[in-house]
């Protein structure tokens, strides 16, 4: 059981697990997640790490087939200038390895924004904390757990 999986059942909220094997080879986690599970891309949300001003790291949480819009993002978290964040950085901050970062049970509480698409949906799936490991959640129960926000944070590809 993920640190994800662990704070989605403390807090008593619906929702399922799913699990699919992984391809070693791909590094489309999400799209990988909407094939294999059978889920449209929108649905599927990708959880990104950005850095604020060179300042505080921050949870962006989009769908899968969309790019996250840093200017957007940097002026929904009170800052100038967001850049995606290192790896290293991310990977020490979050207690998640790249393609398995949940928004859930992190080892450092992140200020975290949900692009308000999820929104349009019932139940969205985002990384249990694990690749090949999504939970399905209400969009709602996941700003709460998260003390996320709703933001118009997504942008189409060019």
């Amino acid at each position: 059981m993920t640190p994800a999986i662990r704070n989605a059942k403390k807090a008593g909220i619906n929702y399922r697990i799913l699990e699919y094997s992984h391809d070693h080879r791909t590094t489309s986690y999400g799209e990988e997640a909407s094939e294999k599970l059978g889920f449209p891309l929108n649905k599927v949300f990708k959880t990104l790490v950005v850095e604020v001003d060179l300042s505080f790291l921050a949870i962006c949480v989009i769908p899968v087939c969309r790019l996250l819009d840093l200017k957007q993002a940097a002026k929904a978290l009170g800052g100038k200038k967001a850049a995606m964040a290192d790896r290293k950085k991310v990977e020490r901050t979050t207690g998640y390895v790249l393609g398995g970062i949940s928004p859930l049970g992190q080892k450092k509480k992140l200020k975290t924004l949900i692009d308000k698409s999820a929104l349009e949906h019932d139940t969205i799936l985002v990384s249990a904390g694990r690749r090949g490991l999504e939970i399905v959640l209400a969009p709602l129960d996941l700003a709460e757990l998260t003390r996320a926000g709703f933001v118009e944070i997504a942008k189409s590809d060019p």
